[in-house]
């Protein structure tokens, strides 16, 4: 039986969190915040039953041949909309639960950090512990590299890189390392720094992507804006770190110019579906709606004068329907009260 690389690396990276304090600290919080999924998969059965017995009910007394068939397929509805819903819930808040640890700066691993530097100042560390951390850190890169999909482990690598920098910070600060021991952790630390840049830019692109294509697929317009303000958040805690990164600046241009083209599109479709009905007075009103959007929304100048252009002309294109409808109802007033004018 074959094994998929990506499982196995998604695996290791389990394994190795189930067994680090600070990790399983976190998993335990995050899961005291989460309501118990048996719980909630019994109330949704529970649900699912009711609405099945009541319905096949109300079907039978009313003469209903097959009253199971609706029934069945009403209750099959409200248990995949409950394990949806449940799936889109844990999503949201493992995302917000991420957010908030990077936001707080990680005070599990900070407070091992401190107990790890008194260790250090009282019997300092060796220079082979700061080889073997730094053997784990790579391994760990690519673990995250190989689960590409997976774009939480490029953060949780990320915060490994911080902890390293962090140790070797304080053993250049004591005295206890030599010249050459000093010049191999700046050397490492320069290579850390490096991965520490590439996980959290590639943390923030992969979950921002994931966030903005959840969003092109929903429906509302109240959700697509929702999750591209959650994908901007992510932007903006990378930007805290590395404000001058210009790839990060990019996404959040892209991202604004998303949500103001959903806001403006919601208009036109309202304009269109007017214009559709017959309504041309309103769907002018709906146009004039979308064109006051375009002007203040953030997005590039070419974009909004196409889009200005493009809305105009349809403008123009009703206000020509409307006088022409306008004429076609006075023309036959007039042809009326020419017979008239002939018969006398």
């Amino acid at each position: 039986m074959r094994i998929n690389p990506t499982t196995r690396a998604s695996d290791k990276a389990s394994r190795r969190r189930e067994h680090s304090p600070s990790s399983g600290a976190l998993g335990r919080s995050f899961r005291n915040r989460v309501p118990s999924t048996s719980g909630y998969l019994a109330t949704a059965g529970a649900t699912a039953a009711v609405l099945f017995f009541l319905l096949w009910w109300m079907l039978h007394t009313s003469g209903d041949e097959a009253p199971w068939v609706p029934a069945g397929l009403a209750a099959s509805v409200v248990m995949l909309v409950a394990v949806a819903a449940r799936e889109v819930i844990m999503r949201r808040a493992y995302t917000r639960y991420i957010l908030d640890q990077d936001r707080r700066g990680m005070h599990v691993s900070d407070a091992q950090g401190t107990s790890r530097s008194h260790s250090r100042r009282d019997g300092g560390r060796s220079m082979n512990s700061h080889a073997s951390a730094l053997r784990e850190l790579h391994k760990q890169s690519a673990e995250a590299e190989a689960a590409g999909t997976f774009p939480n482990l490029h953060l949780e690598a990320y915060h490994t890189c911080k902890d390293y920098l962090a140790n070797a910070e304080d053993a250049l600060r004591s005295k206890s390392v030599n010249a050459q021991s000093a010049a191999t952790l700046r050397a490492g630390q320069d290579r850390v720094r490096a991965l520490q840049k590439h996980h959290l830019l590639t943390w923030a692109s992969g979950s921002s992507r994931a966030l903005t294509f959840e969003a092109q697929r929903r429906v509302t317009v109240a959700d697509k804006i929702e999750l591209a303000l959650r994908a901007l958040d992510v932007i903006d805690s990378a930007l805290k770190v590395y404000p001058d990164e210009a790839e990060l600046h990019q996404s959040v241009n892209a991202i604004r110019e998303y949500i103001s083209s959903v806001k403006v599109a919601h208009w036109v479709e309202l304009a269109e579906r007017a214009a559709f009905k017959g309504q041309y007075r309103r769907a002018i009103d709906r146009y004039r709606d979308a064109l006051f959007y375009l002007s203040r929304e953030k997005m590039s100048e070419q974009t909004r004068n196409e889009s200005a252009e493009r809305i105009t002309r349809e403008i123009d294109l009703l206000r020509a329907r409307m006088k022409t409808r306008r004429s076609s109802v006075r023309d036959p007033d007039d042809s009326m009260g020419q017979n008239k004018v002939e018969n006398n």
